[in-house]
């Protein structure tokens, strides 16, 4: 058979033509763009414009020393969500939730650690007054802190199941109030003593003493939640009563921090004004928004969601931490009320909850655990004064959220071991405690050293709370499925 030579045919040519001929056209394209810009140049370079008006921004080279804020918030957001995730993964081996580890991952980066060993590398994150004197680092960080903050306490509140709590009311309510007036009225009487020692004249003795009684009395709702789910008893009896206590505590605890910073932020003559405020907002947000968010849900579940569903919930959730803040309370418990009266079961709730959890949880709340870390100063607890009052917060915190609950269970009918494991539950604080913790801060009620101390406590006593279920409850396996647990 003979062969015959391929020739390429009339007409067509070979695949390399056509691509030298398109670059050589774009090179020509941009070299004749930058020839008629240098020619436009030229020819500007010889007009004369007006004076610059007064006030005017002028175009002009950076100054010496000006602080790069989108850089350093990047930075100082990599940081923390990376050694967050790795830290709260360690601890995840150990049986802790990953809340722990990021919060450590905070401290860490802060003048706790990195601080004390190299300054110059912390101050590459977030830098210090001499590079920053106005502190636009820190304000931008505080916004994307405070805005994760909002947004999570609105998932929270999505999270809370009135059935549940309806199935166990009686039981819950009970044990839930033992376990916030106990620690509250031990933190109160805790004020006595470190007032004088860690306070001033600035702060009112009664601001401080109940900032101090509701510090002690928060329960981190959904890290508990997790938590119990690990253990495989989500679905006993002793995890829904858990669950119903975590729920009214979180209802009552917020709306009881609600009335501290009213009373913190008001002076004498408004104090009255502000808790009327919060009185009809709570009422307006039951009584009218309630109603109309459960009527909207049952529309929206009949179909998909429609396109402005989305931020329709956004704005809503806008205008109410916007609203709380207003009246004088914190936005958060604005936030946290709206998300309460939405349905927890409608397609709205769960729909806004898988496109928004991920983002707030990891990319928005780790600014505020920077945030904390950057304001927890662990050398400022120094000396054994110190550290006898830290562990005696530690002891009193624990005391009443444990003691309150176990005599309230043990008053239900429940036996002392399952008494004793609602004690332990109810004294997880978490990521709440912070958040409570933060406020108290921003308020100037607690100092900075009181602040740390806190902090440790509120570590202290969710990190007790996993190996006090092992042991007193042996016998219930964790879940399987259960690997990644989330933030509270």
């Amino acid at each position: 058979m003979n062969s015959v030579p391929l020739t390429p045919t009339r007409g067509t040519s070979s695949p390399a033509g056509p691509g030298w001929a398109a670059a050589a056209a774009y090179v020509l394209m941009i070299a004749a763009a930058v020839g008629v810009f240098l020619i436009v140049r030229h020819i500007g370079d010889g007009l004369v414009a007006p004076e610059v008006p007064a006030g005017a921004i002028s175009v002009a080279a950076p100054k010496a020393g000006q602080v790069d804020v989108v850089a350093h918030v990047l930075a100082t957001l990599a940081a923390v969500v990376g050694l967050g995730y790795v830290l709260g993964r360690a601890f995840g081996y150990l049986g802790q939730p990953p809340v722990i580890g990021e919060v450590v991952a905070g401290i860490l980066l802060g003048p706790s650690l990195l601080g004390a060993i190299s300054p110059e590398a912390m101050h590459q994150l977030i830098p210090g007054p001499d590079a920053d004197p106005k502190g636009q680092v820190v304000s931008a960080l505080k916004v994307v802190a405070q805005l994760g903050v909002v947004l999570y306490m609105f998932l929270v509140g999505l999270e809370l199941n009135s059935a549940k709590l309806k199935h166990q009311a009686h039981a819950a309510v009970a044990i839930s109030h033992a376990s916030i007036v106990a620690p509250f009225v031990l933190g109160a009487g805790l004020a006595l003593w470190l007032y004088p020692v860690v306070s001033h004249r600035g702060v009112p003795f009664t601001s401080f003493a109940l900032f101090m009684g509701v510090a002690l009395s928060v329960t981190a709702f959904p890290v508990l939640a997790r938590i119990l789910a690990d253990r495989g008893l989500d679905k006993t009896e002793v995890g829904v009563v858990a669950l119903g206590c975590a729920a009214a505590d979180d209802v009552t605890a917020w709306c009881l921090l609600a009335f501290v910073v009213g009373v913190a932020q008001a002076q004498i003559g408004t104090a009255a004004g502000v808790g009327l405020g919060a009185l009809v907002f709570i009422a307006g947000m039951f009584l009218v928004v309630r109603p109309l968010a459960a009527r909207v849900c049952r529309q929206l579940d009949a179909g998909p969601l429609p396109a402005a569903a989305i931020p329709g919930v956004f704005v809503a959730v806008l205008l109410s931490a916007l609203a709380t803040e207003a009246i004088g309370i914190h936005a958060v418990f604005g936030a946290f009320l709206l998300g309460a009266v939405i349905p927890h079961d409608s397609q709205l709730a769960r729909e806004f909850t898988r496109r928004l959890k991920d983002v707030v949880t990891v990319l928005l709340l780790p600014a505020f655990f920077a945030l904390t870390g950057l304001r927890t100063q662990v050398g400022l607890v120094s000396g054994w004064e110190n550290w006898l009052i830290c562990a005696a917060i530690i002891a009193v915190a624990t005391l009443g959220k444990f003691g309150g609950t176990l005599v309230a269970a043990r008053l239900t009918g429940r036996d002392w071991r399952t008494g004793a494991a609602l004690g332990a539950m109810m004294n997880t604080r978490g990521l709440m405690g912070l958040i409570v913790l933060d406020i108290g801060l921003d308020l100037g009620v607690i100092s900075p050293t009181l602040f740390a101390m806190m902090v440790l406590m509120a570590l202290a006593t969710t990190m007790a709370t996993a190996p006090a279920l092992r042991w007193l409850l042996p016998h219930t396996p964790p879940a399987p499925s259960a690997r990644r647990p989330d933030r509270a």
